[in-house]
């Protein structure tokens, strides 16, 4: 369990990283199709996003030998780290 437990912080990293990527591209997108309006309902429309892909990372790490107990603390910080940027472009954007 040693090898699997020292690989964990390097892979909630890299998925952590894919949410802010995720972040980004709904950001874009929103801009793209609404301005700054669009901004702030594609940040929000990210959360419900983040949160299914961040619970499909928990579910893997699951299916591959770790406790749902294990998982949850790597879930809160998977979802809460971009979750919280996310909150902030939407109220900067929303309240100016």
């Amino acid at each position: 369990m040693g090898k699997r437990a020292n690989r964990q912080p390097m892979h909630t990293t890299i998925v952590t990283i894919g949410g802010f990527a995720s972040l980004g591209l709904c950001l874009g997108i929103a801009h793209a199709l609404g301005g700054a309006a669009g901004t702030a309902r594609g940040a929000l429309a990210f959360l419900p996003v983040w949160l299914i892909g961040s619970g499909i990372n928990m579910y893997v790490g699951v299916r591959r030998g770790r406790s749902a107990a294990e998982e949850i603390p790597f879930l809160l910080v998977v979802f809460a780290v971009p979750a919280s940027a996310a909150c902030v472009v939407w109220w900067k954007v929303a309240h100016g």
